[in-house]
């Protein structure tokens, strides 16, 4: 078996993957990059009620999950101890991060060194197998590894909200896993048109700004049930026609817009709480859109009252980034979603005198592509789009130049389908995001 040799202070993982196993099992590891396998030995480890104290002492033979949500955790080992002795700890809750462990190696000694030390652990998903060997090594890490965190799989579901079909509306129109567009469901909140959407919390979205007329920074926050709430008191700069996109997995960001050209942006938590004005970063704009890629991360892209294709990368703590120079046509009024759990696509708009259908595919890593060949359906501008099915998006409603309400669906290869016939009110400025 692998050992992983170490500081005694702030011992981090190996960030290798893990797994874990059952009662009566050991962790053992395959060698840097290889997943660490569990190999049965006589009088095996058995696994006990999850730890939730700041202080716990380990015995001999026990396997423990440790959860460190509320508070850190001292771990003091054995007094005594037999060559041959092993004891696992593990990452609970994937805390580790923010509340590690101390291990008090209780009078004996730890990877060679005596107790005058402490020994630190401070990586989320952490898995420690430790081992005595003998009273000059005393215990020793026989597994130092990170258990890799299940990939983000998207959220099942959309909605549809707010717009124009002539008079401002707040109806809204559900998307099921399965790409078909639900009939109107009854407004709620101010209605208005030129909104932005995001999702929140991983399975939550939310509604915010536009205008009735006037500029407004209301938000209406939308359940993982997809029903949305009244009206919460707007906060930062009112504006329209800005763009929003989840960062970091499971908060989102409100950038750009105007009627004040402007490239400032609004955070928004985990709990749907939006923040104050960031100062903004790169050219202010508006009429452009926003899309996650990568898992946590997002990216601003296009528009401009003269149509730009730049774009600007969102990190995965909601930092924008500078311009990144544009590619493919240049156009306003396009919007954006998530496809493939990591990539996103950019489509239709308006270019000068030109309604488009035109997409552009973004990379895991924030890569825009060139222009793909106008898709099969029909050019538009002022449409919205969401992710749904997990990995699938869909592009909806808009005006050319008369309102539409037909969907384009998108595959999980990116591919965009030709017209499906309008479901609900036929509208343009509205916006669209995931929930559940």
């Amino acid at each position: 078996m692998s050992g992983i040799i170490g500081s005694k202070i702030n011992i981090r993982g190996s960030g290798r993957i893990a797994k874990l196993g059952t009662d009566g099992q050991v962790l053992t590891s395959g060698g840097a990059g290889v997943a660490a396998a569990f190999e049965d030995v006589v009088g095996g480890l058995s696994w006990q009620a999850v730890e939730t104290g700041s202080t716990m002492t380990a015995v001999a033979g026990e396997a423990y999950w440790v959860n460190t949500t509320s508070n850190a955790c001292t771990i003091t080992l054995p007094a005594t101890a037999s060559v041959g002795d092993s004891i696992i700890f593990a990452d609970y809750a994937r805390t580790w991060g923010t509340n590690g462990i101390v291990i008090d190696s209780n009078g004996l000694n730890y990877q060679g060194d005596d107790d005058s030390y402490d020994v630190e652990y401070g990586t989320d998903g952490l898995a420690i197998a430790i081992t005595y060997m003998d009273a000059t090594q005393g215990w020793i890490p026989t597994i130092d590894e990170a258990v890799t965190d299940a990939p983000s799989k998207g959220n099942q579901e959309g909605i549809f909200g707010y717009g124009t079909a002539g008079s401002v509306t707040a109806v809204t129109n559900l998307v099921s896993n399965a790409g078909v567009v639900a009939t109107d469901t009854t407004g709620v909140g101010t209605a208005r048109r030129d909104v932005m959407a995001c999702e929140y919390g991983g399975d939550k979205g939310i509604f915010g700004f536009g205008t009735t007329g006037s500029v407004t920074a209301v938000t209406n926050l939308v359940s993982n049930a997809g029903v949305v709430a009244s009206d919460v008191a707007g906060v930062g700069t009112a504006r329209r026609r800005g763009a929003a996109c989840s960062y970091g997995e499971d908060k989102g960001i409100f950038g750009f817009g105007c009627c004040s050209v402007t490239s400032i942006t609004n955070l928004v938590s985990n709990a749907g709480v939006v923040s104050s004005d960031v100062t903004g970063v790169g050219t202010a704009r508006y009429q452009l859109a926003a899309c996650e890629y990568g898992g946590d991360k997002g990216i601003f892209g296009y528009g401009g009252a003269t149509p730009m294709s730049m774009t600007n990368l969102v990190s995965n703590a909601g930092v924008v980034s500078s311009d990144v120079t544009g590619v493919g046509t240049g156009r306003a009024l396009s919007s954006a979603c998530g496809y493939g759990y990591d990539k996103g696509i950019f489509g239709y708009g308006y270019y000068p005198d030109d309604y488009v259908s035109i997409t552009n595919l973004v990379s895991n890593a924030g890569v825009v592509a060139s222009d793909q060949a106008a898709t099969t359906g029909t050019g538009r501008r002022e449409s919205a789009a969401t992710q749904y099915g997990g990995d699938k998006g869909i592009f909806g409603y808009g005006d050319n130049p008369s309102v539409v309400s037909m969907t384009n669906l998108v595959s999980n290869a990116g591919v965009v389908s030709s017209d499906v016939t309008g479901v609900g009110t036929a509208r343009s400025g509205s916006a669209a995001c995931s929930f559940n």
